[in-house]
């Protein structure tokens, strides 16, 4: 099937699965006349990238975990490189979480600090642009 065809049945659009292709996360033939020519593979390997990409997962991470994945949600062989490269996803999340936290604590003593020398001629949080 062609790009524009892959597009249709997944919901993903052709750049996006060109990117996909640069990234060596989906595969393409090429037919004779220059266009990319997907397998019926493609349409659950876009799925299986979609899902991935939902949890936060680099398209780095997922290149890396593909050659485990199995089914559209993916499930996960339990590959040990796998488990390993998630447990390191797991982590980069969990710092971001604490580095927001922070902030937004940070933030909030800020706000309330404002608010207790006078705040009330300030505009309302939902009208300051963000």
């Amino acid at each position: 099937m062609r790009i524009g065809e892959l597009s249709r049945r997944t919901g993903v659009n052709a750049h996006q699965l060109r990117y996909y292709e640069a990234q060596g996360l989906l595969a393409a033939d090429r037919g004779a006349n220059g266009y990319r020519e997907f397998d019926e593979s493609a349409v659950l390997r876009v799925k299986q990238i979609r899902h991935l990409l939902g949890a936060g997962l680099s398209s780095e991470d997922i290149a890396y975990l593909l050659p485990c994945a199995t089914g559209e949600a993916p499930e996960l062989l339990g590959c040990p490189e796998l488990v390993a490269a998630m447990r390191s996803r797991l982590r980069r999340l969990d710092d971001q979480l604490d580095r927001l936290a922070r902030s937004r604590g940070a933030l909030a003593d800020y706000i309330d600090a404002a608010e207790r020398q006078g705040g009330e001629s300030y505009p309302p949080l939902e009208a300051v642009p963000a």
